[in-house]
């Protein structure tokens, strides 16, 4: 299962049909890869990351420190999503990048 469902991705964006389910996912899917990237987690911090078991093992992180850093990310996914879905025609990536890179700043850095 991942950091965030197409479930939650949907509430969040309060979406409610079906018909925006192949876009919403797509979206998803480039929201946490972006926030990966800005966060600089390897693929393999990623996937413990994203998975809510330790089916992927936990990359090196306590399990304290794997909880704080998906609170961290889910919200910095969520923001990312939204912000896809709603400027999805006229999206200021570098403004986007910006900001994730603020909301992210401690899991870039090492503090959590």
């Amino acid at each position: 299962m991942a950091l965030v469902s197409l479930g939650e991705a949907k509430a969040y964006l309060r979406v409610d049909s079906s018909d925006e389910d192949a876009m919403v996912g797509i979206l998803l899917a480039s929201a946490g890869k972006l926030c990966a990237d800005v966060a600089r987690l390897s693929d393999g911090q990623w996937a413990a990351v994203n998975s809510t078991g330790n089916e992927n093992g936990t990359a090196g992180y306590t399990a304290e420190e794997l909880s704080r850093i998906r609170e961290v990310m889910k919200a910095a996914v969520l923001y990312a999503l939204a912000y896809l879905y709603e400027h999805r025609e006229e999206a200021d990536h570098h403004g986007l990048t910006l900001t994730l890179r603020s909301l992210l700043f401690s899991i870039r850095e090492g503090v959590l």
